[in-house]
């Protein structure tokens, strides 16, 4: 049985077209159903929020707000391999159950953009995980 939400919930996406498991999301009376509440309006906003990131503490904040108010984790961290680019980072939202499939590739391409107007905040990444440490 379907819970009864307070609030405006993402339509479902077309059969066959996502994994997202809304349904095993939404009949389970436990779940957190947080990341429910990313419609396609407030997904677009979240986007628009993201490229007008310009440092690396205002990207750390977005992180916590997602992570505060959606229950999700973006994780961003350097790829095995040597980072010369922004595609060189591993940009990754955590997959959860009803997390749409479109969602999963939109924030990161957004966080990639945004690196690539802002690269300090790459450095500020690299810096982080101490590939540009001294000594």
């Amino acid at each position: 049985m379907l819970q009864a939400l307070s609030f405006p919930i993402r339509k479902e996406c077309p059969p066959g077209a996502c994994t997202c498991n809304r349904e095993l999301l939404l009949a389970d009376p436990q779940a957190d159903l947080r990341v429910l509440r990313l419609t396609r309006e407030e997904e677009k906003r979240l986007i628009e929020r993201i490229e007008r990131v310009c440092s690396y503490a205002e990207l750390l904040h977005v992180c916590e707000r997602i992570q505060a108010q959606l229950g999700l984790t973006l994780k961003i961290a350097p790829g095995s391999n040597e980072v010369r680019t922004v595609r060189g980072l591993i940009i990754e939202l955590e997959d959860r159950p009803g997390l749409c499939r479109k969602i999963r590739q939109s924030v990161p391409a957004a966080v990639r953009r945004c690196m690539d107007r802002h690269p300090e905040i790459v450095y500020a990444i690299l810096d982080q995980h101490d590939l540009f440490r001294t000594g």
